[in-house]
């Protein structure tokens, strides 16, 4: 959905109405330290700088509301709102101030002041309005609060929003009949059919001595593969307990909803660095708010900013539904940071702190095979398949990926049952089709086979660089090499310095006696060797098809000559 909620959608927009100063003596060193570390999203350098300069020049626009928006992006709230109050007084306006004031008060549980700022100018229609009705509630105006709720509504596209978080806060007080009525009447428009949303209404179900329903709406949004969460939310329902509505427990808990519903809102529609904004508001307000927690993770981890997602990751207890998730998603940024046997270790405790969960196996899985651990790859594989009373669709990865282990393995015969184990859960799965035709191809086996199994890979994924390689080099092996041509040039477009495909497209061109050619294209794929692709790229035989020709180099290992292939 288009996203009109707030006033800006980037925070270039918001920098942008801010005269940047210029400066010489001391503070141009601060300044343009701060401005640096602003530009890698190094939020804890930016603050440091930005503060450092403030000291120097504590009224400048500029300086103050870049050290807001890192503090804010750090979740520092409380470190930004002395400066907030400064752009106040020296009447600056600031969206960014108005985030961390309002934080501020909410804190304080001061509504009426929040409302006073509300009256003034805010963030944009959603946030305010429904921070206004939170803020009646929370200074007990229960009827005006549903009131703001109602007037949100009509607001073009909010709607859905606005029936939500009325839905809690009648939850909240107890009127779960009235909350319920909102689940059921549609007005929600998809809203309650995101996790969050599914969730909130089980408990309210559950409420109402309706936990047969409740079970019934799990398994309708969810199906059999219940994360740890799911599984013992449902465990308890089978087991007739009445579960507690734990969603929003007070106006305050209702804000942090509000922040939390924006940014995920925004997180596929707004720049991160803005998105991260609204997530550390509601995790600040919320601090045991677990799915805030992994938005502002995962946010980080697309910002580069790897340390600060493992550290936020790992603020979520050992003790919550989630934790494993938490602990995936940390093992994911240590990676990431460049610290593997960091990220090995909080997976291989995972298995055992969290043995039962498919999952977590899976995630150890393919972190051994990315460090060509295929063994061990294979083994976790193993565990989390056998956790799976029947295998679904979903789980055709799981089988692709243990079929690549088993093919780098050499145990060829495990790894083609794999791959067609999974194409019987995925029957087009073009990744499948495409490695298990590739690897036909390169075994000069079921070679018809092979070329059907990757027309139609290309066909599902025409712009795939290694699929359109794929068909040309079966078609090369075939000894189709005219017709091979066109489709090797068009895989070398698509990755014009992948070393494997730029190989290729060599070899296809000196089949058609394109030799001048050829040798340029093995130079170039040469050049674009690196220590991740050596291996597959095959270095010394491109340097020996450069002294000697291609035609020698198949002789050498014994395969047929080109003209033997040749179908013309």
């Amino acid at each position: 959905m288009a996203i009109k909620l707030i006033k800006s959608v980037a925070l270039s927009a918001i920098l942008a109405t801010v005269s940047l100063p210029v400066y010489s003596d001391g503070l141009a060193g601060s300044y343009l330290a701060a401005r640096q570390a602003s530009y890698g999203s190094d939020y804890a350098a930016a603050a440091r700088y930005f503060s450092q300069a403030l000291t120097k020049d504590p009224t400048n626009p500029a300086l103050q509301e870049n050290a807001v928006l890192a503090y804010l992006s750090l979740g520092q709230i409380d470190r930004a709102m002395p400066i907030a109050r400064k752009m106040v007084s020296d009447e600056h306006q600031s969206q960014l101030a108005e985030m961390a004031l309002t934080a501020g008060l909410v804190e304080d549980g001061n509504y009426g002041d929040l409302i006073a700022r509300l009256d003034s100018g805010g963030v944009g229609p959603l946030v305010d309005g429904l921070m206004r009705a939170w803020s009646e509630i929370g200074r007990g105006a229960m009827s005006d609060g549903l009131a703001a709720f109602d007037a949100v509504s009509e607001e073009p596209g909010l709607g859905g929003f606005a029936a939500f978080h009325k839905a809690l806060a009648l939850a909240s007080v107890g009127d779960f009949e009235g909350a319920n009525a909102i689940y059921l009447d549609g007005s929600m428009n998809g809203v309650q059919l995101t996790r969050r949303g599914v969730m909130s209404e089980v408990e309210v179900l559950s409420q109402l001595d309706m936990n047969a329903e409740a079970i019934a709406r799990i398994d309708d949004a969810f199906g059999a593969d219940l994360d740890p969460a799911l599984r013992a939310m449902r465990d308890r329902l089978v087991a007739g307990e009445v579960l507690p509505f734990t969603y929003v427990r007070s106006a305050a808990d209702g804000i942090a909803e509000v922040y939390f519903s924006i940014a995920n809102a925004l997180r596929n529609e707004a720049n991160a660095d803005y998105t991260l904004l609204y997530a550390r508001l509601a995790e600040y307000l919320r601090p045991d708010h677990t799915e805030a927690l992994l938005l502002t993770a995962e946010l980080l981890e697309s910002l580069g900013r790897y340390e600060l997602a493992s550290e936020t990751y790992q603020r979520v207890p050992a003790d919550d539904p989630s934790f494993h998730a938490a602990e995936m998603g940390r093992a994911e940024a240590l990676r990431e940071a460049g610290r593997t046997e960091a990220a090995l270790e909080v997976l291989e405790s995972l298995t055992r702190s969290h043995g039962n969960v498919p999952y977590v196996h899976t995630a150890l899985g393919d972190l051994r095979r990315q460090e060509r651990n295929f063994e061990g790859a294979v083994q976790a594989y193993d565990t989390a398949i056998s956790l799976y009373e029947t295998l679904e669709q979903r789980q055709w990865f799981l089988l692709y990926a243990r079929g690549i282990s088993h093919e780098r393995l050499g145990a060829w015969e495990k790894s083609e049952a794999d791959f067609r184990q999974a194409l019987e859960l995925n029957p087009e799965q073009p990744q499948v089709l495409n490695y298990l035709g590739y690897s036909l191809v390169e075994k000069q086996i079921k070679l018809d086979e092979a070329l059907d199994m990757i027309e139609r890979a290309v066909a599902a994924r025409p712009d795939s660089g290694y699929i359109v390689d794929s068909l040309g080099w079966v078609l090369f092996r075939l000894g189709r090499f005219e017709e091979s041509v066109a489709h090797m040039e068009r895989a070398s477009e698509l990755m014009p310095v992948d070393p494997v495909v730029t190989d290729h497209l060599g070899d296809v061109y000196w089949a058609v006696g394109r030799k001048l050619e050829a040798q340029f294209q093995w130079r170039r794929a040469l050049s674009f060797v690196d220590e991740e692709t050596e291996e597959e790229a095959k270095p010394d035989r491109i340097r020996r098809k450069l002294e000697v020709g291609l035609d020698v180099v198949l002789e050498e290992e014994g395969a047929e000559p080109l003209a033997a292939l040749d179908g013309d």
